[in-house]
């Protein structure tokens, strides 16, 4: 293991076990075995070491969910997606705080492409004619209840059973997802599946002002 990648392990160890996620970079050279210099040369400050713990955290995230390989399902690859962000968690649960933790200050940018490949993948489902409510409502409402469940079953573990994330999943995509064989026209399915084909293939007849205005209808009767 490279000195840097020492230095991040320690950092983001040494920050979950604290109650005010907050760490010394002593301990933290201490933790990985190496000098200050070593770690000022690396990441500059503190502050640059907690971004890098953050930013790292989300890397080892994503390269599991940029591998993915879509099916032909994408309600299938919906509630996988949900399930493997559950699974991260609990095998990386110090990077997994540091990565949701509101002491981190702004977006991550790494935090924005995970909400865009969550995205890509309601997108589908609303393709398919399976989404009730816009894209950017589902994917905010996945995103936060994934989210949730898995800092609580990582942080609250002893209090929440192992099931919890399968029942609060099937809940919200309950709630954003149209049942299979369910006419989509009395579920909100037709106006988001017709707002996806909209943002997918843009009409060239449509200004851009009415491509929007179109889009808007749509997400309006969507929700």
């Amino acid at each position: 293991m490279s000195t840097r990648a020492r230095i991040l392990e320690a950092a983001a160890e040494l920050l979950a076990e604290s109650p005010i996620a907050d760490v010394s970079t002593r301990a933290v050279c201490e933790a990985a075995g190496v000098g200050a210099p070593a770690l000022y040369r690396q990441f500059g400050d503190k502050e640059g070491l907690l971004s890098a713990v953050v930013d790292h955290g989300f890397e080892k995230y994503l390269a599991g969910k940029r591998a993915a390989v879509p099916s032909e399902d994408p309600v299938r690859d919906l509630r996988n997606g949900w399930d493997s962000h559950v699974a991260f968690a609990l095998e990386n649960p110090s990077y997994y705080r540091l990565m949701y933790s509101p002491t981190v200050s702004g977006t991550p940018a790494a935090a924005v492409e995970a909400h865009q490949l969550l995205l890509r993948v309601v997108e589908r489902c609303a393709a398919a004619g399976r989404l009730s409510v816009s894209p950017e409502v589902a994917a905010q409402m996945v995103m936060s209840a994934n989210t949730g469940v898995a800092l609580v079953l990582i942080t609250r573990r002893e209090l929440y059973a192992p099931e919890v994330s399968t029942r609060v999943r099937d809940a919200i995509h309950a709630a954003i997802l149209v049942p299979g064989g369910t006419p989509v026209a009395d579920n909100g399915g037709t106006a988001s599946a017709l707002g996806a084909q909209l943002r997918r293939s843009p009409q060239e007849k449509l200004t851009a002002a009415e491509t929007g205005l179109l889009q808007e209808w749509l997400t309006r009767l969507t929700d």
